[in-house]
């Protein structure tokens, strides 16, 4: 009987037990190609937790700790704070956490660790809702959007956590999407070349919570980008820099249909979310003009 040896490419595993579907582990891939093996990883409970921690379950060749839901921030500044009193300039502390331990849970710690400029890469992977704990709606869920506790579709729109990071002004943020890696990678370089706090807020779409086949998860996030409701930028020095305009600015109608989550959306509902998305986007248009 023959047997194969799998050689792992990268920091990540071959194999990763998420959904089918879901783009965590290429979100890990890519930024761990990028930040290199010289990275200790801060992994909080949820969708990622499987990546790294002290289970057999961990999948990454670098060091990591899994903590608490709401401090991996402080946990990453803490780290941090050990390597430079080592004086230890060169690695790299990484902590990803998903929109639930980020955008609700987690941003005092992360409010924190901005205000101190902490020499730290944070990053929110965002699929808009408690997934791994049973698709519980989130401050990053949308106007609109079912989750098991807004069954009707949740009644206000969600935070909009980039603008949050840029008023604590940190020297480099940015938004980014699975739909367009090669922009991810130009980001995560570009973050792994500035010291202090560094914020990447990416969308993960959810096949699972989002209800929408398997193989259409970059599609949705392309519909995402191209109607308004994920908008790419870069903060940096205290500028804001948008990326390619959306082709089709508050139109969601496809974003909508491809998603069973929006299926009891109201068309009043809709149409907030449209002036919404125009009006936010005018507005970062407005920032990124001064």
């Amino acid at each position: 009987m023959l047997t194969y040896k799998v050689q792992p490419k990268g920091a990540v595993s071959p194999g990763i037990n998420t959904c089918q579907g879901c783009m965590i582990d290429v979100i890990f891939r890519n930024v761990l190609d990028i930040m290199g093996e010289d990275t200790i990883l801060v992994i909080p409970p949820g969708c990622a937790a499987q990546f790294s921690g002290c289970g057999p379950e961990s999948s990454v060749t670098v060091p990591g700790i899994q903590g608490n839901l709401e401090n991996s921030a402080a946990i990453a500044a803490g780290i941090a704070a050990g390597l430079k009193h080592q004086g230890n300039e060169h690695t790299q502390v990484v902590a990803i956490a998903g929109d639930g331990g980020t955008v609700d849970i987690g941003i005092q710690s992360l409010s924190g660790a901005m205000e101190r400029n902490d020499n730290i890469l944070y990053i929110c992977y965002d699929n808009e809702a408690y997934m791994n704990t049973g698709v519980q709606g989130s401050s990053s869920t949308p106007l609109g959007a079912s989750t098991t506790t807004t069954p009707a579709g949740k009644p206000v729109n969600n935070k909009d956590l980039i603008q949050i990071v840029m008023a604590h002004h940190v020297p480099y943020a940015a938004t980014a999407s699975v739909a367009n890696l090669s922009d991810l990678r130009k980001k995560v370089q570009k973050a792994k070349e500035v010291k202090g706090c560094r914020v990447l807020h990416i969308m993960s779409p959810c096949p699972t919570g989002w209800g929408y086949k398997m193989n259409k998860t970059v599609e949705v996030a392309r519909e995402a980008i191209e109607s308004g409701a994920w908008v790419l930028l870069e903060y940096e020095n205290g500028k804001i820099k948008l990326g390619k305009k959306p082709s089709k600015l508050g139109d969601i109608e496809n974003y909508f249909s491809l998603q069973k989550r929006f299926r009891g959306a109201s068309e009043e509902e809709k149409q907030a979310t449209r002036e919404h998305l125009i009006s936010r986007y005018e507005y970062l248009e407005k920032l990124a003009a001064m």
